[in-house]
């Protein structure tokens, strides 16, 4: 079976992000032990402040420093303690997958930075409403987003020669659309934003991607309706989504149908309480695509198997085994078992 030309090779699998623990060491022998196609730089928000998605991707921003308050993260007139703190945390954890990279050199690895409408629905400005609710903020936020990104990915390839995939995490975008994020207050909600709006401020950060890493570039969003259309279209060539809150749509054939690669998440991002096979995970995927009326070969050329989300709620046993379980599925892809052929 001819898989069409990727920088990753067939039977790929990944993880989303985050990994369970404080020892970026760990995580990284973890991620590279198991996922030697497409490893990921571990995100460890068990640490706390600054290593969760918003305080990690605000340690990339340029010119644009935060600071932690009672009600999550806020714009701050200059670098201080909270800061640094992220910034910190960062660099370490460059430099500790650089190390552990030493043992085994991948041709590409993969990022993960919270999306421009996550991260601004995220932090709030000096007077206490969410950055995304003033254009002008909005607008800095995205263009400093997109600066820092590019020298994240610098850092990056400098540390690891690696080529660099970079994925961005939207989970809150459908709530963005809908109009169903909460003020401050929390006696109301954001209103809604068009979809050209939301369109086109994610390609803004989708090309910047881009133009830093010359790679294809995913966006994530684990909501049980991703905006599929508008990832596409704004310009992503890969779209992660949870596969088993996901129901067969036009939208996702005919963009399945365009040439975008499917992330695909199959396997529990928690300890599951049964054991969990490798057909039970194949399960929804293959449903998926019955449903869709793709032939079951399309897993093997637009499909990438990983967790159903970040494995942060999971045990270091779990989390070894889930990304494992993932990798395994990648192969079952490319060589089915007879069980899967129709």
């Amino acid at each position: 079976m001819r898989v069409p030309d990727t920088p990753w090779p067939a039977a790929t699998a990944t993880g989303i992000g985050s990994m369970p623990g404080t020892d970026p060491a760990e995580a990284a022998r973890t991620v590279l032990g198991e996922l030697p196609h497409l490893p990921h730089l571990p995100e460890l928000p068990a640490r706390g402040l600054g290593a969760d998605i918003i305080g990690r991707t605000a340690a990339m921003l340029v010119d644009l420093p935060i600071e932690e308050v009672p009600s999550g993260y806020r714009v701050a007139a200059h670098a201080g303690m909270d800061h640094r703190r992220a910034t910190d945390l960062l660099a370490r954890d460059l430099d500790v997958f650089g190390e552990v990279l030493d043992s085994a050199r991948p041709q590409l690895a993969k990022i993960q930075i919270a999306g421009p409408w996550t991260l601004t629905a995220g932090i709030e400005l000096a007077r206490g409403h969410r950055v995304l609710t003033d254009q002008g903020a909005l607008r800095e936020f995205t263009e400093s987003l997109a600066e820092g990104l590019a020298r994240h990915v610098a850092d990056v390839v400098a540390r690891t020669g690696a080529s660099v995939l970079v994925q961005i995490d939207e989970p809150t975008l459908p709530m963005v659309l809908a109009g169903r994020l909460p003020t401050p207050s929390g006696f109301g909600t954001v209103p809604a934003v068009a979809e050209s709006a939301a369109r086109d401020v994610l390609a803004t950060v989708i090309d910047a991607a881009k133009q830093a890493t010359n790679q294809p570039v995913a966006v994530h969003c684990c909501a049980d309706r991703p905006p599929i259309a508008l990832c596409h279209d704004a310009g992503a060539d890969l779209i992660s989504l949870d596969a088993t809150l996901i129901t067969a749509s036009d939208e996702l054939g005919e963009v399945w149908d365009a040439g975008v690669t499917m992330m695909l998440g199959l396997v529990p991002s928690t300890d599951p309480a049964q054991p969990t096979t490798l057909a039970d995970v194949a399960k929804p995927a293959l449903r998926l695509v019955d449903r869709l009326g793709f032939p079951r070969s399309i897993l093997a050329e637009r499909a990438i198997p990983t967790p159903t989300c970040g494995l942060a709620g999971a045990s270091t046993t779990w989390a070894r085994h889930a990304l494992a379980l993932a990798a395994e599925l990648g192969m079952a892809f490319v060589e089915p078992p007879e069980s899967w052929t129709r």
